[in-house]
């Protein structure tokens, strides 16, 4: 084959005929910038900069400086994001076998072209459209079409993009690539009408913002109007009153932070050699609570090797099985792990089979996992089936059953191999007879810390479920050797007719054996159905369906290129025990974002509903926004992105935004309760606005510290030293900035008496709070 020559490639990525991805592994750079600058409540923040310049109230934009340093941060993280994520794709990357200048050569899917002839076998995802030149495949378009079913393909037949090979091995010559192939045109379908997988945090983190978006302006409009013309302040008064409120209802830093701590622990998961395909996964791992795993290459060794050949056929004899069982692995693709290990152990022997005449192959029918079974059909000889012994043997040959079983119950995986009289039919059951010749002992060694990852798992409160295609028993026994908890509960698949039937089995047994890849699908599906989170862990072709269900599938850099593209996370060394900490990474970045949310919305539910109060009661603004400004930074925005590197490997529970607003809400009901009061006395006491805004924010910044208090619990030495840093540098701010820069003026005593009696009603005032909000949350 000579293929394209090098200068027929370059002419076509002249012209636009590469396979380059419609959606970039990442954000470029320029993304990246824009993204964090043009925001809409920078836009917002910008408008109300130029209103303050309008009416020469410089001081008042401190803020600026916070938006600015928050979108500094954001870009320098994602930068630093983005060259790691770039990295690891490119390692990670599949390449493939295609022909240029007659010679054979490995590119990745980007760099090929339009009429490039590639090579693609079993387990490779097609990675544009094509058609058949030579050979024969069987495809799934499941990905694609959702259709589980296999579809044969021989030359002259269309590959869709996206499809992946089952078995066989073919050349193919590419139709149609990039943004013309069938995958990429449903990925940008799919662009269009806005379908995108976001995770239940990032959801309910866009409802609230949207929500605020939605009621910012005619809420600072109306505002004005009542500071303005109602409560006759200046134009200047009435302006820093509105941006004050205005200020305090936009979360200036949450949606920065969630994207720094996912992109810090994308970086942390990549250093641990893990990629993320998805953002959304990484909140899904926090919240896993059942992890499906496959036997093979997840609780042991993805490398097999024969342990034993028993031969049943006496009249011929071992040297004649040895040479049809060499031949048989000669002529069959070596598309997984079992037989490899089969032709690595054949290949080892004395080479008398490979002189043996006679053995020419006329038809060849590869392994399927719906069947159990693959097959060669020999001239002169017939045909010789090779798979799992309960499928081959059915009822019949009780003895060698028996031997068999004894294998399988400790935990090996046993191959039989038979003479076959009878119709071959590919993807059907057998019916004719059958003649064993010789089973072969397989074994798989446990890794080497997997009962250490499955003891995290259960002390997690983790149920591991292990779906596995080899036989129940043998299964069962690799997973009591491995720790797995319940693994004496097993069952046969193949007795699992219904999908209802399957779903009543997902809760009640530990080990599922016999599992087609529909089964292991719908099983994910049926767990799903029943409340559970899911992840799934693989490497093979027949894992692929089930991956790309789960709620978070892992695949092994090791396995079938097709299990790595459908996978969310993909652990490039293949080793399954740095899972504990990629499942505790998960669980760190979403309960850190979910305990620092509620502390950005516990200043913007005070604001919301205080602005809401005052558009009705006869009073003022109580605050300036340098003010809200320095509080913000001092019990907000420093301390979240303290505590966003907090170690918290709890299990999520509950709904992100019904967490939050519980959190959320008693600190911010206390914050309008201090400063109604303080606003109240002021009013009633005939202070000056200056005194009002001193007093407001000093009771402001008080619940802000209880409520930073609260969070940190239970205290450590870390998150005390936090709190006490964040009290001591609000305090020293006040003390030394606060009549120049703060506009705070000194208290008498019948002030400061007052203060301190509203500051110390603020705490019981929250824990009454919270235990009313958990109690009308509980009546739910």
């Amino acid at each position: 084959m000579k293929g394209l020559t090098s200068e027929q490639a370059e002419e076509r990525k002249c012209l636009g005929l590469q396979n380059l991805p419609v959606e970039a592994p990442s954000k470029s750079v320029g993304e990246i910038i824009a993204g964090n600058i043009c925001t809409f409540f920078n836009l917002v923040f910008a408008a109300l900069a130029c209103c303050l310049i309008l009416v020469r109230r410089y001081k008042q934009m401190l803020f600026l400086i916070a938006v600015a340093a928050n979108a500094m941060i954001g870009i320098v993280q994602q930068l630093r994001s983005k060259r790691v994520v770039d990295r690891l794709s490119l390692l990670s990357a599949a390449v493939y076998p295609v022909f240029r200048d007659g010679r054979e050569e490995r590119l990745p899917s980007e760099a090929l072209v339009r009429d490039d002839l590639v090579v693609l076998e079993a387990g490779a995802q097609i990675p544009a459209d094509a058609v058949v030149e030579e050979g024969e495949a069987r495809v799934s378009e499941a990905l694609i079409t959702g259709e589980a079913d296999a579809v044969y393909k021989k030359p002259g037949d269309e590959l869709r993009s996206g499809s992946f090979l089952l078995s066989g091995r073919c050349l193919a010559r590419l139709t149609c690539v990039g943004a013309e192939s069938y995958a990429s045109k449903l990925t940008a379908e799919a662009r269009k009408k806005g379908v995108g997988k976001k995770s239940e945090m990032m959801e309910a983190l866009d409802r609230i913002l949207h929500v605020i978006a939605v009621l910012l302006i005619p809420m600072g409009l109306l505002l004005f109007w009542k500071q303005r013309w109602i409560m006759e302040l200046s134009v200047s008064e009435a302006t820093v009153a509105v941006i004050a409120a205005l200020v305090g209802m936009i979360p200036e830093g949450l949606y920065l932070l969630t994207s720094v701590a996912l992109a810090l622990s994308v970086m942390r998961l990549a250093g641990k050699n893990t990629v993320v395909h998805e953002m959304s996964c990484i909140e899904t791992l926090a919240r896993v609570d059942v992890l499906c795993v496959d036997k093979t290459g997840t609780i042991t060794e993805p490398w097999m090797k024969v342990s034993q050949v028993v031969c049943l056929d006496e009249e011929r004899g071992e040297a004649f099985v040895t040479a049809l069982l060499g031949a048989c692995y000669r002529e069959l693709a070596a598309d997984n792990e079992t037989a490899r290990a089969v032709r690595r152990h054949y290949a080892g022997e004395k080479e008398e089979w490979q002189a043996e005449s006679g053995w020419k192959a006329v038809r060849t029918i590869p392994f399927q996992s719906q069947t159990k079974w693959s097959a060669v059909v020999f001239e002169g000889f017939g045909a010789c089936v090779m798979g799992a012994p309960e499928v081959l043997l059915g009822e019949g040959f009780p003895e060698l059953s028996g031997r068999i079983l004894e294998h399988v119950r400790r935990g090996e995986r046993v191959i039989l191999a038979a003479a076959y009289e009878g119709i071959l039919e590919e993807g059907k059951s057998l019916s004719g007879t059958l003649h064993p010749l010789a089973f072969l002992v397989i074994a798989n060694n446990i890794r080497e810390k997997a009962g250490e990852t499955f003891r995290f798992f259960e002390e997690q409160g983790v149920t591991v479920k292990v779906i596995s295609g080899d036989h129940p028993a043998a299964a069962a026994k690799i997973a009591a050797r491995a720790g797995i908890t319940g693994a004496e509960r097993f069952v046969d698949a193949r007795i699992l007719k219904t999908e209802e039937e399957l779903a009543g089995a997902s809760e009640r047994y530990a080990v599922f054996g016999r599992v087609t890849p529909e089964q292991k699908r719908q099983l994910v599906k049926a767990l799903q159905k029943n409340g559970h989170t899911v992840a799934m862990t693989g490497d093979g072709v027949n894992d692929v369906l089930a991956l790309k269900d789960a709620d978070c599938g892992v695949a092994m850099a090791s396995g079938s290129d097709a299990a790595c593209h459908a996978a969310h996370l993909v652990l490039l060394d293949s080793d399954f025990s740095v899972m504990p900490a990629v499942v505790a990474e998960g669980r760190r970045v979403i309960n850190n974002i979910e305990r620092a949310a509620a502390l950005f919305l516990v200043k913007n539910i005070f604001s919301f509903v205080l602005t809401v109060i005052l558009l009705f009661a006869p009073l003022t603004y109580p605050l300036t926004p340098i003010q809200l400004t320095m509080i913000g930074a001092f019990t907000i925005g420093l301390p979240s992105f303290f505590l966003a590197l907090e170690p918290n490997e709890e299990l999520i529970r509950g709904r992100f935004i019904y967490n939050v607003i519980r959190k959320a809400l008693p600190g911010g009901l206390t914050n309008v309760l201090a400063v109604m009061s303080v606003s109240v006395v002021c009013e009633a006491m005939d202070y000056p606005v200056a005194v009002m805004n001193t007093m407001a924010g000093i009771a402001v910044g008080f619940v802000g510290l209880l409520v930073l208090a609260g969070v940190c619990r239970p205290f450590d030495k870390k998150r005390f030293a936090i709190w006490l840093l964040m009290a001591v540098l609000m305090t020293a701010n006040v003390l030394v900035l606060g009549r120049n820069l703060y506009s705070l003026v000194p208290l008498c005593v019948s002030q400061f008496f007052a203060l301190l009696v509203i500051m110390s009603a603020s705490i019981p005032c929250l824990t009454l709070t919270r235990r009313g909000v958990e109690w009308i949350l509980k009546q739910r």
